[in-house]
């Protein structure tokens, strides 16, 4: 009596070439999908960084406005500014909010850690931007704040506002403060670290560029109160800016090299995937040609 039990037939090399082929064809269309992805957060990354091109522009003249007033006013009112006093050492860090970035976040961590060293700063105080900074400094003990950072420049407002009541906080709790902000500068290339405060220390000895003073019509120390106010708010703006600007253009350049890569990729598996094709296509006309010769003997035999 015949079993029941029906045995599995071992693949056959045209099956295995099959499913391989198809596991191929799978694998790119996956990396397609991808790339498409990939190629889109690059063009979003190259408008934002042209969009922040023309926010940029403007607040540097902003900034530089600002600065030639307070050069004005302290060549004729040079005791408003205050004497620089014992300050609090604090740094912000202008990291990113999201990856797609290459080492952005890494070497701002390197630079750092030089400036401390260069400035003998043994317990400083870290204000800390951007998500992606923040997860490798979670723990640190010199952070004081971790601030959500700004994924477009209509964002960055609010990152700004949280920045200034953080330091408006530690001015309150611990007195007077110094500001070294880190960022990426695009056009210079490298991490630029600017004292944000105290602010105005070239101009204090300048000379009067003008034979008459400014006319004002507050007390010379809360004018230039209040203009310190707009001047930490305007260059934080600015160096905010150059940083999300350094961001987009540094994620260009990554997702560039990324899309670059799956095209090589794709274009690869293109290759294994026709060439197992072609190797099925032997196949079938080796088939065709044993079939044909086997129906011939066949019938020479008949005959």
């Amino acid at each position: 009596e015949r079993s029941r039990v029906r045995l599995a037939r071992p693949a056959t090399p045209e099956i295995a070439a099959m499913t391989r082929r198809r596991e191929l064809e799978q694998h790119r269309h996956t990396l397609g999908e991808i790339r498409g992805i990939m190629n889109s957060m690059k063009t979003l990354s190259y408008i934002e960084s042209r969009k922040l091109g023309r926010f940029l522009e403007a607040q540097r003249a902003v900034v530089a406005h600002i600065e030639t007033t307070a050069s004005d006013f302290l060549g004729f009112y040079p005791r408003a500014l205050p004497r620089a006093e014992e300050a609090i050492p604090i740094c912000l860090l202008l990291g990113s909010e999201r990856g797609f970035c290459g080492d952005f976040n890494e070497t701002l961590l390197r630079q750092l850690e030089s400036h401390l060293r260069e400035c003998s700063i043994d317990t400083p105080r870290l204000i800390v931007t951007g998500n992606k900074l923040g997860n490798q400094l979670e723990g640190d003990p010199r952070v004081v704040a971790y601030i959500v950072g700004a994924n477009v420049v209509e964002e960055a407002e609010t990152t700004l506002s949280l920045i200034i009541n953080t330091l408006t906080e530690l001015q309150a709790k611990e007195g007077a403060v110094s500001l070294a902000v880190l960022y990426h500068d695009p056009d210079k290339e490298q991490i630029v670290t600017t004292e944000v405060l105290p602010p105005f220390e070239q101009y204090r000895d300048t000379a009067p560029r003008f034979p008459h003073p400014p006319v004002i019509n507050l007390p010379p120390a809360t004018f230039l109160a209040e203009l310190i106010d707009h001047y930490l708010f305007a260059t934080l703006h600015e160096i905010m800016y150059v940083s999300l600007m350094a961001e987009n253009i540094q994620r260009v350049r990554h997702l560039e090299s990324a899309v670059q890569h799956l095209d090589d990729k794709s274009a690869n598996l293109l290759h294994q995937s026709n060439a197992l094709r072609q190797e099925e296509i032997i196949e079938e006309i080796e088939v065709i040609l044993l079939s044909a010769s086997s129906l011939d003997e066949s019938k020479h035999k008949g005959k």
